[in-house]
Order: C-alpha cells, then sequence, then structure tokens
C-alpha cells in the first residue's frame, strides 16, 4: 500500500515539473525573441545614425563637395559671349552660318542642307545626322556651336554603353564624389544661360540608342518642360549645387542633341522609338567649294529662336493644295501599305514645311524631304517582294499627284527599295 502512495505521487510530481519546464521554455523563446526585436530596432537606428554621420563627414571631407564642377557654374555663372542678336531672321541665321563655316572654319555645305539643319532644330531637340563617312556631319554640329559662340559638346559614344550614367556620371563611394561628365556640366551651365546649347553624340548608333538615351527620350515626350527633371543623385545633401533639386536636374529646353550615324555592320540599328521621336537629315556628297569673306559669330537667345518659330508658324502655314495632297497621299499608302502618318509625323510636318519656308526654301522640297525621311523609311520593314511589284505604281502615283519633277527624294527611295529587293 505504501509502495503505491509513493508511485503515485511521484507521477504527480513528473507531472507537474514537465509543465513547468513547457512554460520556462516559452517564457524564454518569448523573452529572446523580444531581445532580437530590440536589437534590431537599435541596429537599424544606429545604421541610421551611422549614415547620417558619413553624409555629414563626406561633407566635411577636405573641404571639398561632391559635385565640384556644377557648385563651380554656381559660383561663376555664365556670361553671353557678346550682346545677342536681335534682328536677324530664319534666313539670315541659314546664309550667315553657311557662310560662317565655308569661310572661318573651310566648311561647305549647300543651303538647302543647312535649311533642313535649321529646321530639324525647330521641330526637335533630337537630331539625326546620316550619310558616308567623310561628308561632314560631326563638322556641321561643331561648326554651328561655333557659329553661336557657344562651343559644341562632342560625346564619342561607346560600344559598352547601356544606362543613363554612360552619359551623366556616377557617383563614387569610395571618394565620396560625383565623376561629372562633360555633359552633365553642359546640362547644368545651360540652366543658368540664355543661348542655343549642341550636344554631339558622336556615331550614336554604335551603341543601342534605346538603352543609354531611354530617359532622355522620355523626359522630352513632356509637355511641360519644367517637368523634365532628370535623376542625377537618390539623395541630397545641404552643399549640393543650387539647381540641383532633391537629386534631380532639369533637361533644359535650350539644349540640342545632335547624333552623327553611320550604318554599317559595326553599327546597332537605330529603332523607330528613336527616329520617330528625331528629326533625320541624310549627308550624302561633299558641297561645292565656293569663296566667301566669312562672317562674324551670333549669340542668338533661345527665346529669339522660339519666337522665330512662331513667327514662321504664323506665316508659313502649309498650303491648301498641298493639305488636300497630303490626304490623298496618306489615302494611298493606307490602302496599299497599311501605312499612315499618326498625330506626331503630321504635327513634324506642319512645323518642319513652315520654318523651312521661312529660311528661304520651298514648301514642296521641304514635304519631300520629311515624307522621304519619317513616312516613307516605314516602307523598309514590308515584304520586299510585294515592295518590288508595286514601286512602279506608286511611283506613277506621285508623277500624277505632284507633277513629274517634284518629289525627287521619295521617288528615290521607293526605286532604292524595289532595287534592294
Amino acid at each position: 500500500m505504501t509502495v503505491k502512495l509513493t508511485g503515485g505521487l511521484l507521477s504527480v510530481i513528473d507531472y507537474l515539473a514537465s509543465g513547468y519546464a513547457l512554460f520556462a521554455i516559452a517564457l524564454i523563446l518569448l523573452v529572446l525573441i523580444i531581445l532580437i526585436v530590440v536589437t534590431l530596432i537599435r541596429s537599424g537606428s544606429a545604421n541610421s545614425s551611422a549614415r547620417k554621420s558619413d553624409v555629414a563627414a563626406a561633407e566635411k571631407s577636405v573641404g571639398r563637395k561632391r559635385f565640384d564642377g556644377l557648385s563651380k557654374t554656381d559660383d561663376e555663372g555664365v556670361k553671353s559671349p557678346f550682346p545677342p542678336e536681335n534682328d536677324i531672321t530664319f534666313k539670315d541665321l541659314c546664309k550667315n552660318f553657311r557662310d560662317f563655316a565655308a569661310g572661318n572654319l573651310k566648311l561647305y555645305y549647300e543651303e538647302r542642307d543647312i535649311r533642313k539643319f535649321i529646321a530639324g532644330m525647330a521641330v526637335s531637340h533630337i537630331i539625326i545626322l546620316q550619310g558616308m563617312s567623310g561628308t561632314g556631319k560631326t563638322s556641321l554640329a561643331y561648326a554651328f556651336g561655333e557659329y553661336l559662340g557657344n562651343p559644341s559638346t562632342i560625346i564619342p559614344v561607346q560600344p559598352m554603353w547601356k544606362e543613363r550614367t554612360d552619359l551623366i556620371g556616377y557617383y563614387n563611394e569610395f571618394t565620396k564624389r560625383f565623376n561629372e561628365t562633360d555633359l552633365l556640366k553642359k546640362m547644368y551651365e545651360a540652366n543658368y544661360g540664355k543661348g542655343l546649347y549642341i550636344t554631339v553624340l558622336d556615331e550614336m548608333n554604335i551603341a543601342r540608342v534605346e538603352y543609354y538615351f531611354a530617359e532622355f527620350l522620355s523626359l522630352l515626350e513632356i509637355p511641360d518642360p519644367q517637368k523634365r527633371l532628370l535623376t542625377v543623385v537618390s539623395d541630397e545633401w545641404s552643399d549640393d549645387p543650387k539647381k540641383l533639386v532633391n537629386g534631380h536636374v532639369l533637361l533644359p529646353e535650350n539644349m540640342w542633341f545632335i547624333g552623327t550615324a553611320n550604318n554599317d555592320d559595326s553599327t546597332f540599328a537605330i529603332s523607330d522609338k528613336v527616329y520617330d521621336r528625331a528629326m533625320v537629315m541624310n549627308l550624302d556628297a561633299k558641297a561645292e567649294r565656293y569663296q566667301v569673306s566669312g562672317a562674324q559669330k551670333q549669340f542668338i537667345t533661345y527665346e529669339k529662336f522660339s519666337l522665330l518659330k512662331a513667327e514662321a508658324l504664323e506665316e508659313y502655314a502649309m498650303t491648301a493644295r498641298n493639305k488636300k495632297r497630303l490626304k490623298q497621299l496618306d489615302k494611298f499608302l493606307t490602302d496599299n501599305y497599311r501605312v499612315t502618318f499618326g498625330n506626331r509625323i503630321m504635327k513634324q510636318i506642319n512645323e518642319y514645311l513652315s520654318v523651312y519656308m521661312s529660311c528661304g526654301g520651298d514648301e514642296l522640297e521641304a514635304l519631300d524631304d520629311i515624307i522621304a525621311k519619317k513616312v516613307l523609311r516605314k516602307l523598309g520593314s514590308l515584304n520586299p517582294v510585294y515592295i518590288r511589284n508595286t514601286a512602279e505604281n506608286f511611283l506613277k502615283f506621285l508623277d500624277g499627284l505632284f507633277g513629274e519633277e517634284n518629289m525627287l527624294e521619295c521617288k528615290a527611295v521607293i526605286r532604292r527599295l524595289a532595287l534592294n529587293a
């Protein structure tokens, strides 16, 4: 009997002991969880304080700012090279620039090529200069910067470029400074300056344009110029440049991007996304030399250039006859090739014609040029056999609509596509 009582008592004691053990284990786990949470919170706070401390230390490091070049522009400002030309017209601008390039730089261009260049600038902030090597693509953009008294920024594109940091630079965590490129410095300067700024992307299609230039393409599509903010850094320091707001710099209205392109086996094809937003100019042959005494440099403000464009749009609107012709051409292309103009291209056509005529050119000549480059280029993606079989009918249609002596560039494109089919 005594044995049974003792065994039962021991069982009760064991049961109670196991319950306390489980409770103790649960309590220990709870305490551990609380300690881990508290440690993580303290660690995050410490890291945040450390980051702030690192930023503060970097700001004070040897008394240097992380944006040396941009801060220098803040300190020195931008001065006009000489008084602006207020009475100039687009026609004067074309003639004076051509004479300046020939007389001062020994660079020769046809009158119509200068008109195409200026009219292209009035339509888009992206211009693509195509043609054989040695025809003066880079030189044309360089010469225009010299004429304005504001040298063009020449940027040789590299084959490995893939993102915007290749264009504007990057922040170096080791030196605590931003590696500023010439383009970033010029963009920042243009936000202070009143003149025209030219950036040349030399051999732009040696890398994929839609990769490294993607953010610029998107920003230029924003209707409000004041919202075209380019991300430079992800944070903000107390001594950052004045016009760098929350790590963003404004993509200035007075800056143009002019890309030179060679079409060979060593380059990438330029996508429709880029072509649709840009104005294209073909330089296929060198112009004849001519004697001229030269012309003086002329500083032209962006405000004046915009005013000249507005005046051209008002004074040189497309004639009713050519509007009718354009509708007929659009219908023909839609019915036969499923190719149409679209709102963006129609806007470009209207602006291009007005400014080209303001530069002293002919309306049909301008229409021929922009239709060939902006519309008929799309035929290259269609079935080549179909293009070859329908080419003759298309040529007859153009002769009947515009006359045999007109639309020569368009006809040349059609013949070239049919020949290469």
